[in-house]
């Protein structure tokens, strides 16, 4: 199949999102056949759609993680990512218009059953199951270099010494000190975040190896 012409993520985004809004207007106009809920059966065997990511088409099944009795938004995201390499963190779905947030929300109450079509969009960063551990420790060592920089940056503005007279100045260094422990707050979000998706990963490769 031939490459589609590069298109900015800006632009790639502003496309989809008029898509999706022109199937939000669609899908008022369904008939309810088409909205009717799937048996208990189809939804504990799972469920196969179809996924439109930028110009091509992915058709994927979703089961049920076990013991459950039908497929969440959470087991979508996870089938979304393995078929189309954009990574759940990255990941906008979209079904007749609207965002699946909720990741423990059932399809079937979202009105998705069999023969759907659900948008996404993402940009794709797939990593192998084996390459993500690696990776994640390396952004986790750049965010706490990073730390590090910004809490030597408070203490050289600590030790600046500048008159009373010098009330201009005085206000730039606590308007700097402020941005600077924004961006440590930031900082310490994205080390958090990277602490979670560690623990996840460890979680399914634990899960894997048993």
């Amino acid at each position: 199949m031939a490459q589609s012409k590069e298109v900015a993520p800006s632009e790639e985004i502003a496309k989809n999102e008029e898509t999706a809004q022109k199937e939000e207007a669609a899908g008022s106009e369904v008939t309810e056949s088409e909205d009717v809920a799937p048996s208990e059966e189809m939804a504990a065997t799972g469920l196969s759609l179809t996924v439109t990511h930028s110009n091509e088409k992915y058709d994927i099944h979703v089961t049920p993680q076990q013991g459950a009795q039908e497929p969440i938004v959470q087991d979508l995201a996870q089938v979304v990512e393995e078929a189309t390499g954009v990574l759940r963190p990255c990941q906008k779905l979209i079904f007749k218009g609207k965002s699946l947030k909720e990741m423990e929300q059932p399809l079937s109450a979202l009105g998705i059953h069999n023969g759907c079509r659900v948008m996404l969009i993402g940009k794709k960063g797939f990593l192998a199951k084996d390459l993500q551990a690696e990776a994640l420790c390396k952004l986790d060592r750049r965010v706490k270099a990073t730390i590090e920089h910004f809490m030597k940056i408070l203490e050289e503005i600590d030790t600046l010494i500048l008159p009373e007279n010098f009330k201009e100045s005085r206000l730039k260094r606590k308007g700097l000190v402020t941005k600077v422990q924004e961006f440590l707050a930031e900082c310490d979000t994205v080390e958090q975040n990277i602490g979670q998706e560690m623990e996840q990963l460890q979680s399914t490769n634990l899960a894997l190896a048993e």
